[in-house]
């Protein structure tokens, strides 16, 4: 059986216009330059990609449509609705194509038949979890940092957002075909964990929070926790503080990076590493059999290579790395005066470790108060001698605001995850969170996410899914299988609808892998399940009374199974659940 899917099409088209400039030779050459035979000679280049074909607005005019024509017939020295009917009368000879017809100043309308366009279903439900998956991306090693929220306190909302953002877009890449590793930047380093570690200090032996320490109950159960673990720090804190300080604050550190990690699984986002800062600072191995000399620091290390990349000069004894040369708006200090290194140069050896490890492409996703990291982040990849435009990307996402949201009593100034999961459930949050792009400010309703009405889209499309679930229970009841596959039967103009979208898919998880933006598969979902419910309300799997189960149902089985199926990989590559009943 023939099966037609919009990549294919477009495939073909692009065949089919590289074959009519080929063949107009001399008259086909870029500029008015006729100079040359062929194709090649005009310097001409069709691809997939000028020649992809769209959904029309109006279903009249067919399945596809193409703009190809009146892309290229200027570049050629065509009439374009001309050139379109040429390409037309060519497209209607592919299998599977019921007619190709122009309109307009030169738009292509392709119609398949019916038994091409039905195959979908078949392939979609043969496929499985793998339909949608490309190979777009194969090949490429990619680093993805998101949250890296500091380890002095639990999650909030904002790094809420990042998560779910991270993580989809994880998924989506890996979709199409990249190997990714998710990372986690633990900022356990410098004055922030010096004061975390003086709060809990301070908790566990009783004494007051000190004046620049981290307010919140938290710090009080750490302190406990703490105490617990090590019933001596009382004694210990009266013969040397010290010593004290060290521990508690290193056992404190453990016990809410665990936390973290705990509430980071409970959402259904996973990280393979968890990149502690603490090694940039840490001295290399030893270096010989006796002098117990040591190899340099990551971070020392690093200075020495951007140095001998030429990036690097001293003044009023500090070190500095020539990051205008890449773009950014002032050179910037790797160590000060006093030897002390700044965070820039953690970041520089963060990078460079990256970049060791294989990583091609370092995507950071960070919030919505580190604008100024851009610029330096990619000077750091310029001086490392990376590609700024490909090996370097960094995402900023904006604030969100989630109406009805209290603030936790355990931190007593933020929204924790852990309150949100409990209040929404994982599935509302990443659902509503991956809907929007990660450059869009977003305020929501928390009783809106929480409601169960078609108002709600992460319960619209979950129901959608809990839908083809019940239908198959019901068809399994009344005898109904997918023992038979008739195509050219599904001809109600629901049944196009829904295979039309169902054939989008692939191309839509592409598209959000491509430019990083998950929100275009919670977009896509809705219009699926919008086109599933309206062929439930109009198309029976089921015989009414006593009619007899006929290969129109068992055809429409195999439709259902398909929705299904897309719609489980869709919410799958948002971190989502997909209930069989709600």
């Amino acid at each position: 059986m023939t099966f037609v899917t919009p990549q294919e099409l477009a495939s073909h088209l692009a065949r089919i216009l590289a074959d009519i400039i080929a063949e107009r030779g001399e008259g086909a050459a870029e500029g008015g330059d006729r100079s040359g035979t062929g194709a090649a000679a005009t310097g001409i280049e069709v691809t997939e990609a000028d020649t992809a074909v769209e959904r029309p607005k109006n279903r009249e005019h067919g399945d596809w449509a193409s703009n190809a024509a009146m892309k290229f017939a200027k570049r050629i020295g065509a009439n374009p609705r001309e050139l379109a009917q040429e390409i037309a009368s060519r497209v209607a000879g592919i299998d599977g194509v019921a007619k190709a017809e122009v309109a307009g100043p030169g738009f292509i309308n392709i119609t398949l038949d019916a038994a091409s366009a039905g195959e979908t279903a078949r392939r979609i439900v043969e496929q499985g979890a793998a339909y949608g998956t490309g190979d777009s991306l194969r090949g490429e090693r990619i680093n993805l940092e998101f949250v890296s929220a500091n380890p002095t306190g639990p999650l909030h909302m904002g790094h809420t957002r990042w998560a779910a953002l991270g993580d989809s877009i994880s998924r989506v890449l890996r979709a199409a075909g990249a190997e990714v590793t998710n990372e986690y930047y633990i900022n356990d380093a410098g004055a922030q964990m010096d004061k975390f570690g003086r709060s809990v200090l301070a908790a566990a032996l009783g004494e007051d929070t000190p004046e620049d320490g981290y307010p919140g109950e938290y710090i009080s159960e750490l302190g406990r926790k703490v105490i617990a673990e090590q019933p001596d720090l009382p004694d210990l804190a009266a013969v040397d503080r010290g010593a004290a300080l060290e521990l508690a604050q290193e056992l404190a550190y453990r016990q809410q990076l665990a936390e973290i990690k705990d509430s980071l699984e409970r959402f259904n986002v996973h990280f393979d590493v968890f990149f502690s800062e603490r090694t940039l600072h840490a001295p290399g191995d030893l270096v010989g059999d006796d002098s117990g000399d040591r190899a340099p620091s990551p971070i020392e290390a690093a200075i020495d290579r951007l140095r001998e990349q030429g990036h690097v000069f001293e003044d009023h004894g500090a070190i500095w790395v020539r990051t205008t040369d890449f773009g950014d708006d002032k050179d910037r200090v790797f160590t000060r005066g006093n030897g002390i290194y700044t965070y820039f140069a953690a970041d520089a050896a963060y990078y460079l470790s990256k970049k060791d490890r294989g990583f091609g492409e370092k995507i950071y996703l960070l919030g919505a108060d580190h604008h100024g990291y851009i610029g330096r982040l990619t000077a750091i990849a310029g001086a490392a001698g990376d590609d700024t435009e490909k090996d370097i990307t960094v995402l900023i996402g904006q604030l969100v605001n989630l109406d009805g949201a209290r603030l936790s009593k355990r931190a007593g100034n933020i929204i924790e995850l852990d309150d949100l999961l409990e209040w929404l459930g994982s599935d509302a949050l990443r659902y509503w969170l991956a809907r929007y792009p990660a450059d869009s400010p977003l305020a929501l309703d928390g009783e809106k996410l929480r409601s169960r009405t078609n108002d709600n889209p992460v319960f619209y499309v979950q129901y959608a899914h809990a839908r083809t679930c019940a239908v198959d229970r019901n068809a399994a009841a009344a005898g109904v299988d997918r023992s038979a596959f008739a195509p050219e039967l599904l001809t109600h103009e629901t049944e196009a609808e829904l295979l039309g979208k169902l054939q989008e898919y692939p191309r839509v998880v592409a598209g959000a892998a491509e430019l990083r933006e998950p929100h275009r598969v919670a977009r896509y979902l809705e219009e699926l399940a919008a086109a599933f419910h309206r062929w439930y309300d109009n198309c029976r799997v089921i015989p009414q009374g006593d009619e007899p189960v006929e290969d129109l149902h068992r055809t429409r089985l195999w439709l259902n199974d398909a929705a299904g199926q897309v719609i489980r990989n869709g919410l799958d590559l948002l971190g989502v659940s997909a209930p069989e009943r709600l």
